[in-house]
This record gives C-alpha cells, structure tokens and sequence, in this order.
C-alpha cells in the first residue's frame, strides 16, 4: 500500500524533484559522514612513523657524501648477493642438464 502510494505520488515532475534532491543529498551526505571527525573515526595509532623513526635529510656536504658512499655501498652489496644467486641457479641448472644427459645415454644404452 504504500508502495502504491510512493509510486503514484513520485511521477512526472515529483519524480524529477525527488532525484534533484537524492543528487545534491548523497554526495552531501557522503562528504558529511567521511569529512567530519576524522581524527577520532579513521585513525590508526602508530601508522605513520614518529620523528625519529623518519630518514633524516642530509643537508651539510659531509653528511651528504656519507649517505652517498652507503648508498653506493648497499647497491654493491646487493649487486654482489643477485650475481651470487644467478651462479648458484647456473650451476644448478647445469648439474641438472647433465644428469638429464647421463640418464639420455644410460637409456639409449639400454
């Protein structure tokens, strides 16, 4: 019934003064429900780093050639560990073509 009664109030010019007010009341709504109180609603503590957790910039000339030099020395260190672990998965896979070698031979013998 009261359905009925919606549907019958909501035509023609009623219907395009009902959606005029939901366009401008949603997103009025929306911007209300998530722009008030955001501190309280949506905070994590301890999301963001404190003060002394953040990287300190580096502004005098000393300073700046040091966070260079372990820059540059962290890049060698892991160029050093993905070469490491490039042989290792070489020597592996040649191990691995030789056996499948061996066992090719050993079948073609039999």
């Amino acid at each position: 019934m009261v359905y009925n009664y919606i549907l019958q109030s909501l035509r023609g010019t009623n219907l395009e003064v009902f959606k005029f007010g939901m366009y401008l009341a949603f997103p009025i709504g929306y911007m209300y429900y998530f722009g008030t109180n955001l501190e309280n609603r949506f905070s994590v503590p301890g999301f963001w780093p404190t003060q002394e957790q953040s990287h300190k910039i580096p502004y005098e000339r000393e300073e700046i050639k040091a966070e260079v030099e372990r820059i540059q020395e962290q890049m060698k260190e892991r160029d050093m560990e993905r070469r490491r672990r490039a042989d290792d998965a070489l020597s592996t896979a040649k191990l691995a073509f030789q056996r499948q070698g061996a066992k090719d031979e050993a079948a073609s013998k039999a």
